[in-house]
């Protein structure tokens, strides 16, 4: 908010309601913009990690090593840069770079022999999810901000859960992993953008972030599930 309209805003409490309303839909919207705009890296990264095999190599412990470290560090340069002019770009690599690290899993099931139509019902499943909790964030008027610790503790269980399964292989953990993700993530898509919309989150960088986070979380879940429990090879 620049320096007239805080004098506007003092003048009248009603024009500062107005402006503060207007930044918030400022973010909001950019938010939106930049989500849709970090889906095509993904989409890129995940066409090209499948056409090339290029990530077929990374199982185990290797691709554990190589997607934590390539996470963190790109998300370590997002809260970095995200005030400044590379802080776009910045996020748009961290993008294809999830696109390459989904593309072994994307592989997988299209292996199967109604590989396409899983992945379709994973990307439509994924949208029809933001849509309920876009919706439910703009109708909700109660604070939902204590619902963060919970969540928090929740998306460490799925994490810690995921590791283990690394090294131990259960379908049936995978699984349930999944289902817990899918749930997990849902909720926090719910916050984050109650989140924007009241005003907690700023910065559409790290709000993009945080969507794009919860949005690969449900996509992988979705997949994940769909993958164990309706592919096909007949």
């Amino acid at each position: 908010m620049n320096d007239r309209s805080q004098t506007l805003a003092y003048a009248d409490p009603a024009l500062g309601g107005v402006a503060v309303q207007a930044q918030r839909h400022k973010v909001l919207r950019n938010t939106y913009w930049l989500l849709a705009l970090s889906l095509l890296p993904t989409v890129l990264g995940a066409w090209i990690g499948v056409s090339t095999g290029i990530t077929r190599s990374l199982s185990g412990g290797l691709g554990l090593m190589v997607f934590l470290g390539g996470a963190f560090g790109f998300m370590y340069a997002i809260e970095k840069t995200k005030n400044s002019a590379a802080g776009v770009p910045v996020l748009l690599a961290f993008t294809f770079f999830m696109g390459l690290m989904l593309s072994r899993m994307i592989a997988m099931v299209l292996g199967f022999k109604n590989g396409s139509d899983l992945v379709m019902t994973a990307m439509g499943g994924t949208a029809g999810v933001f849509f309920v909790m876009a919706s439910l964030a703009s109708v909700i008027k109660r604070d939902i901000s204590g619902l963060g610790k919970w969540l928090f503790i929740g998306a460490l269980v799925v994490f810690a859960g995921a590791i283990v399964n690394v090294f131990v292989g259960s379908t049936a953990g995978m699984m349930a992993i999944s289902t817990l993700c899918i749930g997990v993530f849902s909720l926090f898509m719910l916050y984050d953008l109650k989140r924007i919309i009241d005003g907690g989150e700023t910065n559409y960088i790290s709000a993009t972030l945080a969507l794009y986070l919860d949005l690969f979380n449900v996509f992988q879940g979705l997949l994940a599930l769909l993958g164990l429990g309706g592919g096909s090879n007949d």
